[in-house]
Protein backbone atom coordinates (compact mmCIF):
# COMPACT_ATOMS: atom_id res chain seq x y z
CA UNK A 1 0.00 0.00 0.00
CA UNK A 2 1.43 3.00 -1.16
CA UNK A 3 0.93 5.98 1.64
CA UNK A 4 -0.21 9.05 -0.27
CA UNK A 5 1.83 12.49 -0.38
CA UNK A 6 0.81 15.78 -0.70
CA UNK A 7 3.30 18.70 -1.55
CA UNK A 8 3.27 22.10 -1.89
CA UNK A 9 4.95 24.08 -3.93
CA UNK A 10 5.20 27.93 -3.39
CA UNK A 11 7.79 28.85 -5.68
CA UNK A 12 9.03 32.26 -5.30
CA UNK A 13 6.17 33.34 -3.09
CA UNK A 14 5.22 33.07 0.34
CA UNK A 15 6.53 35.33 3.38
CA UNK A 16 7.21 34.77 7.27
CA UNK A 17 3.58 35.52 8.01
CA UNK A 18 2.30 32.96 5.93
CA UNK A 19 5.11 30.57 6.83
CA UNK A 20 3.22 30.84 10.77
CA UNK A 21 0.07 31.03 9.32
CA UNK A 22 0.47 27.44 7.81
CA UNK A 23 2.35 25.82 11.06
CA UNK A 24 -0.19 27.21 13.55
CA UNK A 25 -3.19 25.73 10.88
CA UNK A 26 -1.71 22.16 10.54
CA UNK A 27 -0.86 22.06 14.37
CA UNK A 28 -4.67 22.08 15.11
CA UNK A 29 -6.13 20.48 12.01
CA UNK A 30 -6.88 16.70 12.03
CA UNK A 31 -5.36 15.51 8.83
CA UNK A 32 -6.43 11.95 7.39
CA UNK A 33 -4.22 9.20 8.66
CA UNK A 34 -1.81 7.52 6.52
CA UNK A 35 -1.14 10.38 3.92
CA UNK A 36 2.47 12.60 4.31
CA UNK A 37 2.31 16.18 3.91
CA UNK A 38 5.46 18.68 2.86
CA UNK A 39 5.73 22.02 1.67
CA UNK A 40 8.95 23.16 -0.27
CA UNK A 41 9.09 26.89 0.83
CA UNK A 42 11.58 28.91 -0.52
CA UNK A 43 15.16 29.28 0.78
CA UNK A 44 15.18 32.37 2.93
CA UNK A 45 12.43 29.91 4.81
CA UNK A 46 13.53 26.94 5.48
CA UNK A 47 14.81 27.86 9.41
CA UNK A 48 11.44 29.55 9.72
CA UNK A 49 9.39 26.34 8.39
CA UNK A 50 11.39 23.97 10.72
CA UNK A 51 10.53 25.87 13.95
CA UNK A 52 6.37 26.54 12.52
CA UNK A 53 6.22 23.05 11.07
CA UNK A 54 7.69 21.54 14.13
CA UNK A 55 5.19 19.20 16.00
CA UNK A 56 3.18 19.18 12.60
CA UNK A 57 2.78 16.68 10.28
CA UNK A 58 4.30 18.89 7.49
CA UNK A 59 7.87 17.78 6.21
CA UNK A 60 10.29 20.65 4.89
CA UNK A 61 10.94 20.68 1.23
CA UNK A 62 12.94 22.41 -0.76
CA UNK A 63 12.75 23.10 -4.28
CA UNK A 64 15.77 22.66 -6.07
CA UNK A 65 19.88 22.08 -4.83
CA UNK A 66 23.04 22.50 -6.29
CA UNK A 67 24.63 19.35 -7.82
CA UNK A 68 28.00 20.33 -5.87
CA UNK A 69 28.95 19.43 -2.58
CA UNK A 70 30.84 22.69 -1.62
CA UNK A 71 33.03 25.28 -3.01
CA UNK A 72 32.63 28.83 -5.67
CA UNK A 73 29.18 28.91 -6.42
CA UNK A 74 27.83 32.15 -5.61
CA UNK A 75 24.13 31.82 -5.12
CA UNK A 76 23.43 28.26 -4.91
CA UNK A 77 22.53 25.69 -1.89
CA UNK A 78 23.80 21.91 -0.96
CA UNK A 79 21.91 19.00 -0.46
CA UNK A 80 24.27 19.28 3.31
CA UNK A 81 23.13 22.32 4.02
CA UNK A 82 19.55 21.67 3.25
CA UNK A 83 19.80 19.04 5.36
CA UNK A 84 20.75 21.07 8.37
CA UNK A 85 17.69 22.64 8.17
CA UNK A 86 15.65 19.06 8.45
CA UNK A 87 14.71 19.66 4.89
CA UNK A 88 13.53 15.66 3.53
CA UNK A 89 12.15 16.20 0.69
CA UNK A 90 13.75 18.08 -2.74
CA UNK A 91 12.52 18.90 -5.99
CA UNK A 92 14.03 17.99 -8.77
CA UNK A 93 13.93 18.75 -12.47
CA UNK A 94 10.52 21.17 -12.50
CA UNK A 95 10.10 22.23 -15.76
CA UNK A 96 10.37 25.91 -14.77
CA UNK A 97 13.99 24.88 -13.62
CA UNK A 98 14.47 22.94 -17.15
CA UNK A 99 13.24 25.39 -18.97
CA UNK A 100 14.16 28.80 -17.10
CA UNK A 101 17.70 28.01 -16.00
CA UNK A 102 18.65 25.07 -18.76
CA UNK A 103 19.05 22.02 -16.80
CA UNK A 104 18.97 19.18 -18.92
CA UNK A 105 18.80 15.37 -18.13
CA UNK A 106 22.33 15.55 -17.29
CA UNK A 107 21.74 18.35 -14.49
CA UNK A 108 18.89 16.43 -13.43
CA UNK A 109 20.80 13.35 -13.20
CA UNK A 110 23.39 14.58 -10.76
CA UNK A 111 21.05 16.88 -8.79
CA UNK A 112 19.06 13.78 -8.11
CA UNK A 113 22.52 11.68 -6.94
CA UNK A 114 23.91 14.80 -4.81
CA UNK A 115 20.05 14.41 -2.90
CA UNK A 116 19.97 11.30 -2.45
CA UNK A 117 23.93 11.40 -0.89
CA UNK A 118 22.85 13.93 1.53
CA UNK A 119 19.43 11.50 2.34
CA UNK A 120 16.94 13.43 1.14
CA UNK A 121 13.78 12.64 -0.90
CA UNK A 122 14.74 13.60 -4.28
CA UNK A 123 11.15 14.33 -6.22
CA UNK A 124 12.02 14.00 -9.96
CA UNK A 125 9.57 16.33 -12.20
CA UNK A 126 8.84 15.01 -15.84
CA UNK A 127 6.36 16.41 -18.23
CA UNK A 128 5.70 17.42 -21.38
CA UNK A 129 4.96 20.83 -23.07
CA UNK A 130 1.77 21.21 -25.08
CA UNK A 131 3.25 20.92 -28.62
CA UNK A 132 4.57 17.34 -27.19
CA UNK A 133 1.17 16.46 -26.61
CA UNK A 134 -0.59 17.65 -29.43
CA UNK A 135 2.98 15.77 -31.47
CA UNK A 136 1.60 12.61 -29.21
CA UNK A 137 4.82 12.35 -27.67
CA UNK A 138 4.19 12.69 -24.43
CA UNK A 139 4.87 8.97 -23.63
CA UNK A 140 8.69 9.41 -25.49
CA UNK A 141 9.37 12.96 -23.39
CA UNK A 142 7.83 11.64 -20.09
CA UNK A 143 9.59 8.58 -20.09
CA UNK A 144 13.03 9.69 -21.68
CA UNK A 145 13.38 11.72 -18.76
CA UNK A 146 12.31 9.40 -16.21
CA UNK A 147 14.76 6.77 -18.07
CA UNK A 148 17.73 9.40 -18.01
CA UNK A 149 17.60 9.06 -14.35
CA UNK A 150 17.13 5.78 -13.15
CA UNK A 151 19.01 3.81 -15.91
CA UNK A 152 22.35 5.66 -14.17
CA UNK A 153 20.84 4.82 -10.88
CA UNK A 154 21.00 1.40 -8.46
CA UNK A 155 18.24 -0.49 -7.50
CA UNK A 156 18.68 0.75 -3.61
CA UNK A 157 18.74 4.28 -5.41
CA UNK A 158 15.51 4.18 -7.64
CA UNK A 159 13.64 2.85 -4.61
CA UNK A 160 14.24 5.86 -2.47
CA UNK A 161 12.69 8.77 -5.26
CA UNK A 162 9.32 10.02 -6.01
CA UNK A 163 8.72 10.37 -9.28
CA UNK A 164 5.90 13.83 -10.17
CA UNK A 165 4.41 13.96 -13.35
CA UNK A 166 3.53 17.53 -14.19
CA UNK A 167 2.12 18.39 -17.99
CA UNK A 168 3.73 21.54 -18.52
CA UNK A 169 0.63 22.87 -20.02
CA UNK A 170 -1.51 22.73 -17.42
CA UNK A 171 1.28 24.11 -14.80
CA UNK A 172 0.13 27.78 -13.96
CA UNK A 173 -2.23 28.05 -16.68
CA UNK A 174 -5.55 27.16 -14.74
CA UNK A 175 -5.80 23.85 -17.37
CA UNK A 176 -6.01 20.58 -15.73
CA UNK A 177 -5.29 17.11 -17.31
CA UNK A 178 -8.42 15.20 -16.65
CA UNK A 179 -8.59 12.31 -14.39
CA UNK A 180 -7.98 10.11 -17.54
CA UNK A 181 -5.47 11.93 -19.13
CA UNK A 182 -3.41 11.87 -16.01
CA UNK A 183 -4.26 8.16 -15.07
CA UNK A 184 -2.84 6.90 -18.42
CA UNK A 185 0.70 9.27 -18.12
CA UNK A 186 0.61 7.83 -14.43
CA UNK A 187 0.56 4.32 -15.75
CA UNK A 188 2.52 4.54 -18.43
CA UNK A 189 5.83 5.58 -15.68
CA UNK A 190 4.91 2.89 -13.67
CA UNK A 191 4.47 0.08 -16.77
CA UNK A 192 8.28 1.86 -17.43
CA UNK A 193 9.46 1.21 -14.03
CA UNK A 194 8.08 -2.26 -13.75
CA UNK A 195 10.57 -2.58 -16.63
CA UNK A 196 13.61 -1.90 -13.84
CA UNK A 197 11.19 -4.11 -10.90
CA UNK A 198 8.13 -5.27 -10.33
CA UNK A 199 8.57 -4.63 -6.62
CA UNK A 200 10.01 -0.92 -7.05
CA UNK A 201 6.84 0.13 -9.65
CA UNK A 202 4.80 -1.53 -7.23
CA UNK A 203 5.89 0.66 -4.54
CA UNK A 204 6.64 3.71 -6.02
CA UNK A 205 4.90 7.12 -5.41
CA UNK A 206 3.74 9.09 -8.62
CA UNK A 207 2.16 12.49 -8.07
CA UNK A 208 0.33 14.28 -10.38
CA UNK A 209 1.16 18.57 -10.66
CA UNK A 210 -0.56 20.65 -13.01
CA UNK A 211 -3.20 22.89 -11.39
CA UNK A 212 -3.42 20.63 -8.66
CA UNK A 213 -6.84 22.11 -6.40
CA UNK A 214 -9.53 21.75 -4.04
CA UNK A 215 -12.45 21.19 -6.46
CA UNK A 216 -10.55 18.28 -8.59
CA UNK A 217 -8.06 16.48 -6.11
CA UNK A 218 -10.82 14.12 -4.99
CA UNK A 219 -10.92 12.91 -8.59
CA UNK A 220 -7.32 12.95 -9.98
CA UNK A 221 -6.29 11.19 -6.28
CA UNK A 222 -9.23 8.41 -6.57
CA UNK A 223 -6.93 7.18 -9.94
CA UNK A 224 -5.81 4.21 -9.47
CA UNK A 225 -1.50 5.02 -10.54
CA UNK A 226 -1.81 8.42 -8.79
CA UNK A 227 -0.48 8.93 -5.01
CA UNK A 228 -0.63 12.81 -4.46
CA UNK A 229 -0.49 15.68 -5.50
CA UNK A 230 2.49 18.37 -6.08
CA UNK A 231 0.33 21.28 -5.45
CA UNK A 232 1.27 24.72 -7.30
CA UNK A 233 -1.10 28.03 -6.50
CA UNK A 234 -3.52 26.36 -4.08
CA UNK A 235 -0.48 25.20 -1.75
CA UNK A 236 -0.36 28.98 -0.95
CA UNK A 237 -3.97 29.12 0.48
CA UNK A 238 -4.01 27.33 4.07
CA UNK A 239 -7.64 26.15 3.73
CA UNK A 240 -7.27 25.08 0.44
CA UNK A 241 -4.40 23.51 0.59
CA UNK A 242 -6.00 21.05 3.94
CA UNK A 243 -8.81 20.60 1.47
CA UNK A 244 -6.65 19.12 -0.61
CA UNK A 245 -4.63 17.03 1.87
CA UNK A 246 -8.38 15.97 3.45
CA UNK A 247 -8.92 14.42 -0.31
CA UNK A 248 -6.20 11.88 -0.11
CA UNK A 249 -7.34 9.99 3.23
Amino acid sequence: MRTPLIAGNWKMNGSMALVESFGESFARAPLPAGIDVALMVPFPYLGDAARAFDGTPVAIGAQTLSDQPSGAFTGEVSAAMLADFAVRYVLVGHSERRTLFGEDDAAVLARVEAALAADLVPVLCVGETLEEREAERTEVVVLGQLEAVFDALSAQQRARVVVAYEPVWAIGTGRTASPAQAQAVHAAIRACLARYDQTLAEGMRLLYGGSMKADNAAELLAQPDIDGGLVGGASLKVDDFLAICQSAG
